[in-house]
């Protein structure tokens, strides 16, 4: 995987993003469950990312992009109860579940065509 790469790119942007929601729930409606099981699954996407990164082989990098979509996933539960219990407005659950989307839309292409290739 590239330096400056869009997904690798795009899940520390959400890192951050998540951290800082985190940050806001806490502090603010003072909701400590599902954020941070939001934060520990929102922030652990790029680090799996980075991971794959460097991977030692093309199992192990498609292993950790693996790990890195079920993050995602997971982190899109998360938000989708945030949303529904409302601890987030609509506006703010649509935009974060809509770039969660976003990164398991990436990241599964990814997996998709490190299986196709031929190359280890």
């Amino acid at each position: 995987m590239k330096e400056n790469n869009p997904v690798a790119e795009k899940s520390k942007a959400f890192a951050i993003r998540t951290i800082r929601l985190y940050q806001s729930l806490t502090n603010e409606r003072k909701e400590y469950v599902l954020s941070r099981q939001v934060l520990k699954s929102g922030t652990s996407i790029g680090a799996n990312v980075k991971e794959a990164a460097g991977a030692q082989s093309k199992a192990d990098f498609i292993s950790k992009m693996h790990i890195a979509l079920k993050e995602a996933n997971e982190t899109e539960y998360w938000l989708e109860l945030l949303g529904e219990t409302g601890y987030l407005t609509d506006a703010d659950c649509s935009g974060f579940i809509s770039d969660c989307q976003e990164l398991i839309k990436l990241i599964t292409r990814i997996i998709k065509t490190a299986k196709e290739s031929g190359t280890n």
